[in-house]
């Protein structure tokens, strides 16, 4: 399609991106943060008491933090943790990872079916309302086991349509130019920044459990409606509406150009005319279908699926899983002990994956077409050993061999800058790897491509920590 495009004035279409990617991955961050107060909610009152231990209900997120770990900061008091308790993280992490990998799956198929619009106004009213039903039950006493079934249940919600609003997203994006998914990712490593943030404020102002579990969850709501009011307001933009009917556009010149192509070979062949007869319903001929498939579309994008998918199968695999067990060596009894994790693990690695993401706004190197960005993703298995051998605390098999601080925080800004910057790379090249009419569905395909690596890593992250 000839014809210059109409400009994205102030950076609208763009701004409206950043706050939907942020808005994916928000509550989800969110409630990740507010872990130590559902735990804290499904403690065993009997053993709580028998044991002469204030509730941590009234302790701060420190205190709370402490009893998480199973002991007082002096390892002599030994708080015993509920069933569950113990089994909470590796419940969430099932009731997380199996729904994001089948819904985006499902997305990558369906979302021919099912108009754009519906699956992400749907999507975010249906996450909208699972944090406003959060927030609620904050105030509510509850028994612990029907609060851990209803847990569970809202992180299969959360998960399953965050999994279709994301798929929809990247694939909304693809239709758009290449720069425009990178608002997406940029918008998403905010979130992580934002959430590590909550959780420093958190324990430096020595905020109750419960206050600081709802202002997360009231956040997530205010966060959510604001990508829904953007939303809304998309497709009244010039910019959006030009790219969307740029697409069909494209697409019916594309299915002209292609039957001329045919046509042009048959009359090579000497077929009468240049129409190849088949058969008819009713009397009348059809032309070739060349609606492509899902997998026709992958053959193409391939290098750049897998390659998203390694990417989030390193990190996920030690990040948080091994990067949260290494222990200070210079920080004794000061205060860098009590953030050294805080800072070092989380608020470095979003801040970095945050600006790796967002550099891809300005620098796109290597192309599309390089091997280069394959080889620069697997070489990014390196950080596997090299966390392993800091100062993992406890340990059996592996020597510590990179024992300073320093060494650790220089690995973790390189990980963090390497994670976003990559996968942005990838998640923004894909669909540009295919025609016009296909972006969407290719851009589904790498949504999914990215959550099989989070499920991979998640995997991984088991034995990973079991060798160290």
């Amino acid at each position: 399609m000839t014809g210059s495009s109409p400009p994205d004035r102030y950076k609208a279409v763009w701004l409206i991106f950043f706050i939907l990617g942020l808005g994916t991955l928000l509550p989800w961050n969110f409630f990740m943060t507010a872990t130590l107060y559902f735990t804290n909610r499904l403690r065993d009152l009997n053993v709580t008491e028998e044991k002469n231990v204030p509730p941590t209900s009234t302790s701060s997120y420190e205190n709370a933090h402490i009893s998480h770990a199973n002991m007082t900061a002096t390892g002599k008091q030994d708080i015993h943790r509920s069933h569950l308790q113990a089994i909470f993280d590796n419940v969430m992490t099932l009731c997380a990872m199996l729904p994001l990998l089948i819904f985006t799956c499902l997305n990558s198929f369906i979302h021919q079916r099912i108009p754009q619009q519906v699956r992400i106004l749907c999507s975010l009213i249906a996450i909208f309302l699972v944090f406003l039903v959060t927030a609620v039950l904050v105030k509510i006493s509850i028994e612990p086991l029907p609060f851990f079934i209803v847990t569970m249940v809202k992180i299969v919600f959360i998960n399953s349509f965050g999994a279709i609003l994301q798929g929809s997203l990247f694939g909304l994006a693809g239709l758009l130019p290449v720069s425009y998914t990178a608002p997406i990712m940029s918008g998403q490593g905010l979130a992580g920044t934002f959430a590590a943030l909550a959780m420093i404020c958190a324990i430096a102002s020595g905020s109750k459990l419960e206050d600081s579990a709802f202002g997360y969850f009231i956040t997530a709501c205010v966060v959510i409606l604001l990508a829904i009011g953007s939303y809304i307001m998309l497709p009244r933009l010039d910019f959006f509406r030009y790219y969307s009917m740029k697409d069909k556009t494209e697409y019916r010149v594309h299915e002209s150009n292609y039957e001329m192509e045919i046509k042009v070979d048959l009359i090579k062949k000497g077929e009468v005319n240049g129409v190849e007869l088949k058969p008819s319903v009713n009397g009348v001929s059809h032309a070739p279908n060349h609606n492509p498939s899902v997998f026709s579309i992958f053959r193409k994008i391939w290098v750049m699926a897998v390659s998203v998918c390694l990417v989030f199968t390193v990190t996920i695999g030690v990040f948080p899983a091994v990067t949260v067990a290494v222990k200070s060596t210079i920080a004794g009894q000061t205060i860098w002990d009590k953030y050294f994790t805080p800072v070092s693990c989380f608020l470095m690695f979003n801040v970095f994956d945050w600006a790796g993401r967002s550099l891809t706004a300005v620098c796109m190197w290597p192309g599309k077409e390089s091997r280069l960005l394959p080889l620069m993703v697997v070489l990014r298995v390196v950080f596997i050993p090299l966390f392993m051998l800091c100062n993992v605390q406890p340990r059996k098999n592996l020597p510590v061999i990179f024992a300073h601080d320093a060494w650790y925080i220089v690995f973790m800004i390189l990980f963090s800058l390497s994670n976003g910057y990559l996968a942005s790379l990838c998640m923004c090249f894909g669909p540009k790897k295919v025609q016009p009419h296909e972006a969407e569905t290719a851009g589904a395909i790498m949504a999914f491509f990215l959550s099989l690596g989070l499920a991979l890593g998640a995997i991984f992250s088991f034995p990973l920590k079991y060798i160290i």
